[in-house]
């Protein structure tokens, strides 16, 4: 082979593994869109589209996915869509009908290219959906542009015309001599690239030659060089620990609001939503610096290191995998991980950001009810869905899986003597699957785990992955040293009713109860609005205080309104001991346990 043809094949291998996934048809013509806001006080994104089937069949079917990869739920995309309309090369109306929810059947003839004209409403703030309004406008692909199902591996270019003088920002790269166009080498990459558009602010800065920017939509009490230098050393920081940058440049596309946050992590970019006022405050500072590192470190974990059914994605339907623990969990335990390395986050405050997990999990009879694997599977189903009883039924595989991440580092570096640590494990997984272009299975990921620990760790994966049994935190927390108090010193139990109460307009309502409680097995039920506290009115501050009063074992008789309908209901009280939840140095450390301790905190026990 020529070292042209070498060079060209190389290129297309790069392209596929950086910017979209693998596994679809060959490139077909490409397809173009147009995406206009004339009247963005209406919500409506204005987009055209046009394409030239590589068939010669006489209909065409056009459809728009049903979700977005990083959020595993059907969000129904389509219902937002208004004012379809199709014709040919020469303007001539084309006939249409749907055949489901989100596909559209185009009678084309003998047209040799569609253009397709359609609206779509978007007023809803989040990282997953649309939202356009007099102020900016942010869109997902995923969420707005139509694609051919014959041909998700067709290049398409994006053409925005934005409002006014707003500016546009993705990460998809814009083609040479037409501003505000961007070019996606497939339909993977196209759905991966939310674009965001508005008066626009940038801070830019460069990690291992590799440019990085920060584009901010709305004002905040940032400090542009503080935002620039913390935001460089989590992006070195995971360089350092995988080896490389995994991308020709990378955008963070960051949305300042008043109230609400999230993000979601694509292939170059991240989407990210945070209160303006967080910068001053170190609390809130460090917690929008974890959601900076939990985005980003995804670039590897989930975007190239994929699980068995991310990518190539079913853009129509739900893609099921039992490792959400593994993509979310593992990247929950070193968004905190990363900070603390970076310099971000102390090693008082990466403990107590652990406590505050394990509390979590420990406070929610669902952990018993349902394992990570579990979690994982149905999160398309429970997750994104959750009700009153959800407490009692299931397990974040985030806050699971991110206490699994740390007892499975902890285990490897116990196992192997500090030869190897989760970290390892993580390289591992990026060399065999991501640089191997494949996709990685359950059964990998604890034959990973157990190359870097020297053994076995089937008991550790059946009991706590596959299983439901109570994590053993001190096995893996001693190995360095540390133990968990999980009890506050000299607490006597307390009175517990088991369920927690909201005050909504004047009304003290039940709002959630907790299995196994005393006021789940003795019939309170959520919605129940309490009017008295032993025959006395009470409002949320009062019924606190007077069960402050009551020890456990003692009867209660609450007046409430069910379905509207008066009720008396008379609970005996439970008892509960306070529980703490603290990371602490163990008394008398082995030369092992603080050798062990060194590696992994980069600091002397104690210290």
């Amino acid at each position: 082979m020529n070292s042209l043809r070498w060079a060209a094949l190389w290129l297309l291998v790069f392209s596929s593994m950086t910017l979209g996934q693998t596994g679809r048809p060959v490139n077909t013509p490409e397809i173009s869109f147009t995406v206009a806001m004339s009247q963005p006080h209406t919500h409506l994104f204005e987009v055209k589209m046009r394409a030239r089937p590589n068939n010669n069949a006489t209909t065409l079917d056009v459809a728009l996915p049903v979700w977005t990869p990083g959020s595993y739920l059907v969000r129904e995309y389509a219902r937002q869509v208004q004012d379809f309309a199709a014709t040919d090369a020469n303007n001539t109306e084309l006939a249409w009908s749907k055949t489901n929810k989100n596909t559209w059947r185009i009678e084309r003839g003998k047209a040799a290219e569609i253009n397709i004209s359609y609206r779509v409403y978007a007023n809803e703030m989040s990282v997953r959906t649309n939202e356009l309004n007099d102020r900016q406008g942010f869109f997902t692909p995923a969420a707005l542009l139509l694609h051919i199902p014959s041909q998700l591996n067709a290049p398409a270019t994006v053409k925005v015309n934005p409002y006014g003088a707003w500016q546009v920002a993705t990460g998809l790269p814009p083609v040479a001599g037409q501003p505000n166009t961007f070019r996606a080498d497939n339909f993977d990459a196209l759905y991966d690239s939310p674009f965001q558009v508005g008066e626009l602010q940038e801070i830019k800065f460069e990690a291992r030659g590799i440019p990085h920017r920060l584009v901010i939509d709305g004002t905040g009490n940032y400090q542009e060089a503080r935002l620039r230098e913390d935001t460089a050393k989590i992006v070195e920081a995971a360089a350092q620990m995988m080896g490389d940058l995994p991308y020709r440049d990378y955008t963070f596309l960051l949305r300042l609001r008043a109230t609400g946050g999230g993000g979601l992590e694509h292939l170059n970019s991240c989407a990210l939503i945070s209160r303006r006022e967080v910068f001053s405050n170190a609390s809130d500072y460090t917690d929008f610096l974890t959601l900076v590192a939990h985005e980003f470190f995804h670039a590897w974990n989930v975007k190239r290191i994929r699980p068995d059914a991310l990518g190539p994605f079913d853009y129509n339907g739900e893609n099921y995998t039992k490792l959400l623990w593994v993509a979310e969990g593992l990247t929950s335990y070193y968004e905190a991980l990363l900070l603390q390395r970076a310099g971000l986050m102390s090693e008082r405050k990466f403990f107590e950001y652990n406590s505050n997990i394990i509390r979590n999990v420990e406070s929610k009879p669902g952990r018993a009810q349902q394992s990570v694997e579990e979690a994982s599977f149905d999160a398309w189903i429970k997750y994104y869905r959750q009700d009153e009883n959800s407490v009692n039924t299931q397990i974040s595989y985030y806050d699971k899986g991110a206490l699994l991440g740390l007892l499975l580092d902890l285990e490897i570096r116990r196992s192997s003597e500090g030869k190897k640590s989760l970290d390892d494990v993580m390289r591992q997984l990026y060399r065999d699957f991501s640089q191997k272009n494949r996709n990685y299975t359950p059964a990998d990921v604890q034959r990973v785990c157990e190359s870097a620990a020297g053994g076995s760790l089937d008991d550790f994966f059946r009991r706590f992955v596959r299983g439901r049994d109570a994590l053993d935190y001190n096995a893996g927390l001693n190995a360095v040293g540390l133990r968990l108090q999980t009890e506050a010193p000299n607490s006597a139990a307390k009175p517990h009713l088991g369920a927690d109460l909201v005050s909504e307009s004047g009304k003290l309502t039940v709002r959630r109860v907790y299995a196994g409680a005393a006021a789940y097995e003795q019939g309170l039920n959520t919605g129940d609005e309490i009017i008295a506290l032993n025959g006395w009115r009470v409002t949320l501050d009062q019924f606190n205080k007077r069960m402050a009063e009551k020890k456990p074992g003692e009867s209660i008789t609450l007046t409430l309104f069910r379905a509207e309908e008066l009720r008396t209901l008379d609970i005996k009280l439970g008892g509960r001991v306070d529980l703490d939840y603290r990371i602490l140095a163990m008394a008398n450390p082995t030369p092992s346990q603080q050798s062990l301790y060194q590696a992994w905190m980069g600091k002397t026990l104690g210290e």
